[in-house]
């Protein structure tokens, strides 16, 4: 079984959004090509769904300002703009996106006192989406990850594919994706490959 993760492909990370991405919504013809192959068994993605004051919002922490490193929960956290507010447009999915072809649609980031990069659990690495067990129980065994934003919940997203899925495969798709910086970016992917992620394009997941 081969699966399809698209990650936080949504508004709020796309131009005109409260965190946009640079080229952000230039992930979304690729994904949709990705969608209507008919290559995935199943396709899987995860929508950051923040309450008003969360913890990681510079906003709530006064005299902070956004991409600020600070703390919460005790641990580093880049304190972000307000973005993808639950039941806000900048938390919806990209409109060009078909996500009538998505099968399961999850929410992360739910809780004010953690953040959640990862589709498979917050950044306390304790408090788990479900998502690992949805695929362990539909018996995926490779698992392709793309979206927004690959130097953060599309890593996180992969590395704990990997780690929490044990025997699977995992490839990240780097033309479907984009990240906030250049750097960012660059040791994301490193990172990834070092784990043994493979690194692909769309055409070379497809031709498999």
């Amino acid at each position: 079984m081969k699966a399809l993760l698209l990650v936080d492909i949504q508004n709020g990370f796309c131009p005109g959004g409260n965190l946009a991405v640079p080229d952000g919504d230039k992930v979304v013809p690729v994904a949709n090509r990705l969608i209507e192959s008919g290559r995935y068994d199943l396709v899987v993605a995860s929508q950051d769904w923040h309450p008003a004051g969360h913890g990681s919002f510079a906003s709530s922490h006064p005299g902070t300002k956004p991409f600020e490193l600070g703390t919460l929960a005790g641990k580093p956290q880049m304190m972000w703009p307000d973005h993808c507010i639950q039941g806000t447009p900048d938390a919806e999915l990209h409109p060009a996106l078909k996500a009538d072809d998505i099968d399961l649609i999850l929410q992360k980031g739910e809780n004010r006192e953690i953040d959640s990069y990862s589709a498979f659990r917050d950044n306390d690495r304790d408090a788990e989406t479900g998502l690992a067990d949805f695929l362990e129980g539909q018996k995926v065994t490779e698992l392709h990850v793309c979206g927004l934003a690959t130097d953060y919940c599309v890593k996180f997203s992969a590395l704990d594919a990997l780690e929490m899925m044990p025997g699977i495969t995992v490839r990240f798709i780097e033309d479907a994706s984009r990240g906030i910086t250049p750097e960012g970016v660059a040791a994301a992917i490193a990172e990834m490959r070092d784990h043994g992620i493979d690194i692909v394009t769309s055409r070379q997941a497809l031709a498999d």
